[in-house]
């Protein structure tokens, strides 16, 4: 069996951490057999390398090695990728297709990003980890394959099966053997290590002097969170390499070159309500109901006074606070807006035992609502442009009169008078 340096040494892995060394070494030990292989951790620490370590030191090294990322692949398209299709099976299927597990037979397939699978071809690879069986995408013949799956996922398993996004059968499957390679941030002694390899690189690529880190730099590099991973460091070494024409390079021009904490991440927004939340919600809409019964009651006491009185005028100087905390001291053109809205007061008939207290000339004045009344095919602007010229006649065309009566502003009627025509 191949030993854990030799194996780094083959396949450009730097790095002498003890974790890095036991998953190396779970790799190897799995190589030679046909177990599935689930590799995990987080984005960029490497993940990709292990397959090829798999594959690599099994008896399948002479098959076709396949990566596939599932998480670029469409998943309208991703069952045809996987498993082909025969011609004709939907729109621009001209021709039959072998899928990626027709093509790997007797080789390796590496299933990078798993986790993001559509549920349905989740069921699809259920089938192909248990029986070695397949169907083409429109076909219904039943087919073979033998090939080894090693997939890989920076997704926390667990919490997506809690959330039914990916099967805990198929989990089970996959993961006979779990490999969890760790995140840069718990590798402190191969950070500064990976950087100089990277630098080399670089150098060599560029045709340029490699560039070196002064210990206060290095010191920086530490303790640096690196969420990116390697594939972070990688292209911070990168960035220094071609943009620096010094190649000493200060703990302060490192620092530009190293994002602030955070400032690049999204932010997390807790989408689930508490139970306050909710109560807090139901408390406003409770007092919103209570304010509207308040208001309306406040404008049926303005209307009563008006049928009682009949001098809008009067009733508004009257009740100048009721009427500014109805319409919530709102100004001149909002206050058209409202007015735009109200309905021209009609006195109805009723058994109120005070209307004795009314003066006459309230009846006189109204007179005309009444004739109105019995007109009963007249539409709502009908009635409006009545009103209108019954006011102004009364009023001898005085407008300022005649837009007091019928309770709006002297402007909302000269609006009026020019929309009628008058």
């Amino acid at each position: 069996m191949e030993s854990v340096q030799a194996t780094k040494q083959r396949f450009g892995i730097i790095g002498n951490d003890p974790t890095l060394n036991r998953a190396i070494e779970k790799a190897i030990q799995v190589a030679p057999t046909d177990i599935s292989v689930l590799v995990t951790g987080e984005s960029g620490v490497g993940k990709e390398s292990v397959p090829k370590i798999i594959h690599s030191l099994s008896h399948r090294k002479h098959g076709k090695y396949i990566a596939v990322n599932c998480g670029a692949i469409p998943e309208g398209t991703i069952d045809s990728e996987l498993f082909g299709h025969e011609k004709g099976a939907f729109t621009g299927a001209t021709q039959t297709r072998s899928g990626y597990f027709e093509v790997a037979d007797g080789g390796t397939i590496f299933l990078d990003e798993v986790g993001e699978l559509p549920l349905t071809t989740q069921v699809r690879l259920l089938r192909v980890l248990e029986n070695g069986e397949f169907i083409k995408v429109g076909s219904s013949k039943v087919q073979k394959t033998n090939v080894r799956i090693v997939a890989a996922t920076n997704v926390n398993m667990f919490d997506a099966i809690k959330k039914e996004k990916f099967r805990e059968d198929l989990y089970y499957r996959l993961s006979t053997v779990e490999i969890n390679l760790p995140p840069l941030r718990n590798r402190k002694d191969d950070i500064h290590l990976l950087f100089r390899k990277f630098a080399s690189d670089f150098a060599l690529k560029y045709k340029m002097p490699t560039i070196k880190l002064s210990d206060e730099a290095v010191t920086i590099l530490l303790k640096f969170r690196w969420s990116g991973n390697i594939r972070q460091l990688r292209n911070v070494a990168e960035q220094i390499s071609v943009l620096e024409q010094k190649r000493d390079i200060s703990a302060e021009t490192l620092k530009h070159y190293l994002p602030t904490e955070g400032s690049q991440l999204p932010a997390v927004i807790n989408t689930t309500k508490s139970e306050s939340d909710f109560s807090s919600e139901r408390e406003i809409l409770y007092k919103v109901l209570f304010d509207m019964k308040s208001d309306l009651n406040d404008l049926k006491k303005l209307t009563m006074e008006l049928m009682k009185t009949g001098n809008a005028s009067e009733v508004q100087k009257k009740n100048e606070g009721l009427i500014d905390k109805i319409y919530g001291q709102v100004d001149e053109d909002t206050q058209e807006a409202y007015e735009d809205l109200e309905v021209l007061s009609i006195p109805e008939k009723s058994n109120n035992t005070h209307t004795d207290e009314a003066p006459e000339e309230v009846a006189d004045k109204y007179h005309f609502a009444e004739e109105i009344e019995e007109e009963e095919t007249l539409s709502l602007h009908d009635k409006e442009l009545e009103l209108i010229k019954k006011s102004l006649e009364r009023h001898g065309g005085k407008r300022k009169l005649a837009a007091a009566e019928l309770g709006i502003s002297e402007r909302t009627l000269y609006r009026k008078i020019k929309q009628y025509d008058l």
